[in-house]
C-alpha cells in the first residue's frame, strides 16, 4: 500500500485521522513488539505530520537505541537527549548506503544507494579520519559498503559516519578558521543540512586511505553542519589492501 503523505494534517481534535487512532503508548508498545523495524516506522511517518512526528521523537530513538546501543550511549553521554540533525536522520544513516548520482557530490559515475541491514560502526576507526590535532574528538565511521567492479572507476567503497556534539568539536572549528565553503547545490542525504567538503580543505589525513584500504589519492568525504559524514573511496584490490600498512 502506497500511501500519500499529508502535511498539513497536525492530528488535532478537528483532524478526521484521530478517529479511532491509538494513543502513543499503544503505537509505543506495538513497535517495541516489532523491534523497531524501519520499514514500518517510515511507513506510519507517511500518514500525516502527526505521526512522522511521533516517529522523529519516539520511534526512531528507540530503533537507534536498539540497532547499536553502546553508540548511542556515547553519543548522549554529553547530556544532550537528543542528537544532531534529529533521530530519523541518524536512523537513516545507520541503515542507508547513499550511494551517489553522476555530476552529484562526488565526481564519480551513478551508483544507486541501498539498504545495508548489518553495518559496523567504530569510534577508534573514526580516529583515522581525523587529523592529529583533531582526535579528541569523537567520530564514528562505517566500514566501507563496496560496489565492486564499476569499469573504469574499479572497486568503489561508500562510508558514512557521524560525531559526537559536533558544533563543539574540533574540526567544525578548524573548518570555520580555514573559512571553508559550503558545497553550493548538494545536501546531506540524511538530514538535508549544507556539507563541507574535507577534500576541498585539506583535512583528509593519509590514515583514513590506510583504514580504508583503498588508494590515497582516490578519498573524498564530506561533514555537514549537523556532523554527519558521507565518503567515497577506490578500493585496493584485496591482496594490496592486506599488505597496506596502519597509519594513525
Amino acid at each position: 500500500m502506497i500511501l500519500t503523505k499529508q502535511f498539513r494534517c497536525i492530528h488535532s481534535a478537528s483532524c478526521q485521522c484521530t478517529k479511532g487512532h491509538l494513543s502513543e503508548d499503544v503505537i509505543y508498545l506495538v513497535f517495541h513488539c516489532l523491534n523497531w523495524n524501519p520499514k514500518l516506522i517510515a511507513t506510519l511517518s507517511c500518514v500525516c505530520k502527526w505521526f512522522d512526528d511521533f516517529a522523529k521523537r519516539v520511534l526512531w530513538k528507540e530503533f537507534c537505541r536498539t540497532r547499536a546501543p553502546k553508540m548511542m550511549l556515547d553519543l548522549q553521554s554529553s547530556g544532550s537527549h537528543s542528537v544532531d540533525g534529529n533521530w530519523s536522520a541518524l536512523g537513516k544513516l545507520l541503515i542507508y548506503c547513499a550511494g551517489c548520482k553522476k555530476g552529484g557530490l562526488f565526481n564519480r559515475n551513478h551508483i544507486p544507494g541501498h539498504f545495508v541491514y548489518q553495518t559496523r560502526f567504530s569510534r577508534t576507526s573514526g580516529r583515522s579520519f581525523l587529523l592529529p590535532q583533531c582526535r579528541t574528538d569523537v567520530l564514528y565511521v562505517s566500514d566501507p559498503c563496496e560496489h565492486l567492479d564499476q569499469g573504469e572507476e574499479g572497486d568503489v567503497g561508500f562510508f558514512r559516519g557521524v560525531f559526537k556534539s559536533f558544533a563543539n568539536s574540533k574540526v567544525r572549528k578548524m573548518l570555520i578558521k580555514k573559512s571553508a565553503k559550503l558545497h553550493p547545490t548538494e545536501v546531506c542525504p540524511y538530514c538535508k543540512a549544507k556539507l563541507w567538503s574535507m577534500l576541498q580543505a585539506k583535512m583528509i589525513p593519509q590514515s583514513a586511505s590506510c583504514r580504508l584500504g583503498s588508494y590515497e589519492d582516490c578519498v573524498e568525504y564530506y561533514v555537514c553542519l549537523n556532523g554527519h559524514m558521507l565518503g567515497v573511496c577506490t578500493l585496493l584490490p584485496l591482496s594490496d589492501s592486506e599488505e597496506a600498512p596502519e597509519l594513525e
